[in-house]
């Protein structure tokens, strides 16, 4: 997946999470990505936040750390 691609999509989730009431943002973004994404892109993933995390939502960077 182009990297521009998946930061998109992560971030996106980190959007809809942020908007819920009394929800752990970073935590729900970890346990969708966990669910619903395949290990590759969740490794590639891991790597782009290992690298500085360039265009992702700060919610993002604390799920990857959560789930790694």
């Amino acid at each position: 997946m182009s990297p521009d691609k998946m930061v998109r999509m992560a971030n996106q989730i980190a959007t809809f999470f942020k908007t819920q009431p009394n929800v752990d943002a970073p935590e729900k973004v970890g346990d969708h990505i966990r669910d619903f994404w395949e290990p590759r892109m969740r490794q590639q993933l891991a790597e782009h936040v290992a690298q500085g995390g360039d265009g992702l939502d700060s919610v993002v960077i604390r799920a990857v750390k959560l789930i790694a």
